[in-house]
Formats: structure tokens, C-alpha cells, sequence
């Protein structure tokens, strides 16, 4: 079991609840019953943030960008292919309902909790995007894209369009024409991983566990502690393979290949992808601080 050492963590209890299994699956438990309470409280705080985010002018004014940046390549095919979500509203509603879940479930983990804040804040900002698109697979939420074409350095020479480097608004355009193909099929390729695997429910907390407690993060006042919470979450979710999957040998080994497939995905890819069509320009940290925090 995982002891502080050291650390100024441990609950006033002293019980022997820092324990991953005990910890994580708690929180699942606890995430599920308050799941329906906050369909009886619609108007929660991160859900009103959310809300009025999807009401900003940002949202339409982005799908309208990306709709006009649509082209068709040139014949010396130098475009970059890019794309972007074929139902942004759609798709960025469920991602960001995803998101609440996310961090309701980071909340309710105690030995999170028991962590220095700023050891919370650098986990948040670390985990919560390959958390996000954990999430995402668990609730089995699919996205079409449709791809865009970045125009060409010839073309803004001929087309007269700003140098993408020098001017802010083409910055802005080149984030509403989406991200690289390559990106989003990195993340579909591990959506798809997933629901091959057919991961369950204590499978997937177990998973969030290793992703959330990182301890190879700059910073870390309780380091040792969050290390040996990371393999607990190895341990415990590889004991859970072998009591469920016994016939199942090469399962313990999938789990390990969709984990390195998520570290692989870009935090801003997902930022851009899910969220850029909804808070436009707005840093995705401040509104994870002020979600978590309530700051």
C-alpha cells in the first residue's frame, strides 16, 4: 500500500484508505450516485460554465471559419491536411460533459485530495486531456471529421492571404480550420483500441489511476508517494486482469499498449479539437482552474 513518507498527506484517519483499488474505486462509486443528483440540480456551477461557454458568439463565429477555410488542395500538393469535427456542437457537448465527469472523478479520488494543491495543479494540467479522451472511449463517444487544407505558402503569395507567423488573425484562422489528420487519427486509432479491448468499468478506473498519478512530472513535492500510487494502479488493475481474463493472457499487455497510445496524443490537439469550437481563444487551463477550483 502507498505511504506519504514524508509527505504532509496522510487523512487526519490514519486508515489504510490511500490505497489505489480503495481510492479509485470508491470514487467511481461515489462519481455514479452523484450522477443523478446532478440531473435534479441542472444549474451546478461547472455545468453553468459550460453552458455559457456553449452560448458564446465564439462557437458559431469558429464553425463559420471552418466552414469558409474549406478548399480544395493545389495541384503542387503542398497543403498540410487538416480537419475538423463534421458536428462541432454535437461532438464538443459531449466531450464537455465528458469533462465534468472527468474531474468530478479526480474530486472524489481521496488520495488526490490528500496531495499538496499545487501537486493537484500540476497533476490537473498534466492529466486532465489524456483523462478527457480516456473518458470519451468509456462513454463510447464516436466523432466524424471532415478535412480542411491549409493553404500553401505559394498560395498566400498569389492569394495575397497574411503570413500565418506575423499576423494574429491568421493564427486564429489556421485554430478554426482544426488540427492535423494525423492527430485525430491518433486519437481515433485509440478510441477504436479501446472498444476492440472491450475495457470495463473497473478496468477503466484502474487506467485513470496510472494516467492521473504521473510521476515523471517537473515539480512534485510528494514524487515518491504519487509513484507508488501509479503502481498500485498497474498492480491492482494487472490482478484484476488475471482473476477476470484467466483465459486471456495477452489482455494485461493491450491495456499497457492503449495506455502508451494515450500518452502519445497531444494535450492541444484535444484542446483544439474539442473545446476551440466552444471557448474560441480562451486558454483551456483557466477553465479547468475555475471548474476544479472555482476560482
Amino acid at each position: 500500500m502507498a505511504t506519504l513518507e514524508g509527505c504532509r498527506c496522510r487523512g487526519a484517519s490514519g486508515r489504510n484508505n490511500n490505497s489505489i483499488l480503495y481510492s479509485i474505486l470508491k470514487s467511481n462509486s461515489h462519481g455514479t450516485q452523484q450522477q443523478q443528483q446532478q440531473q435534479q440540480h441542472p444549474r451546478e456551477q461547472q455545468q453553468q460554465t459550460l453552458q455559457h461557454l456553449f452560448h458564446n458568439k465564439s462557437f458559431s463565429s469558429a464553425a463559420a471559419s471552418a466552414q469558409e477555410l474549406r478548399q480544395q488542395p493545389c495541384s503542387c500538393g503542398s497543403t498540410r491536411r487538416r480537419g475538423v469535427l463534421r458536428s462541432p456542437q454535437v461532438t464538443c457537448k459531449a466531450a464537455s460533459a465528458v469533462l465534468v465527469k472527468t474531474l468530478r472523478f479526480v474530486k472524489n479520488v481521496p488520495c488526490f485530495r490528500e496531495l499538496p494543491e499545487d501537486d493537484q495543479l500540476v497533476l490537473i494540467r498534466s492529466g486532465w486531456a489524456p483523462l478527457l479522451v480516456l473518458g470519451l472511449a468509456q462513454d463510447r463517444v464516436d466523432f466524424e471529421t471532415t478535412e480542411t487544407v491549409e493553404p500553401s505558402m505559394l498560395q498566400r503569395i498569389l492569394t495575397g492571404l497574411p503570413d500565418r507567423q506575423s499576423d494574429g488573425l491568421a493564427a486564429q484562422s489556421r485554430g478554426a480550420a482544426g488540427v492535423s489528420v494525423v492527430d485525430i487519427e491518433a486519437i481515433k486509432a485509440f478510441l477504436k483500441k479501446c472498444w476492440s479491448v472491450d475495457i470495463s468499468t473497473k478496468e477503466y478506473a484502474y487506467l485513470k489511476g496510472a494516467v492521473l498519478f504521473n510521476p515523471d512530472l517537473e515539480g512534485l513535492r510528494c514524487l515518491h508517494y504519487i509513484q507508488s500510487l501509479r503502481r498500485e494502479a498497474h498492480q491492482a488493475l494487472n490482478e484484476h486482469v488475471r482473476l477476470i481474463h484467466r483465459e486471456d493472457t495477452t489482455r494485461f499487455a493491450k491495456l499497457l499498449i492503449a495506455l502508451s497510445m494515450l500518452r502519445a496524443i497531444s494535450p492541444l490537439v484535444v484542446a483544439q479539437l474539442f473545446f476551440r469550437p466552444v471557448i474560441g481563444t480562451v486558454n483551456i487551463e483557466e477553465v479547468l482552474m475555475e471548474m476544479f477550483y472555482g476560482k
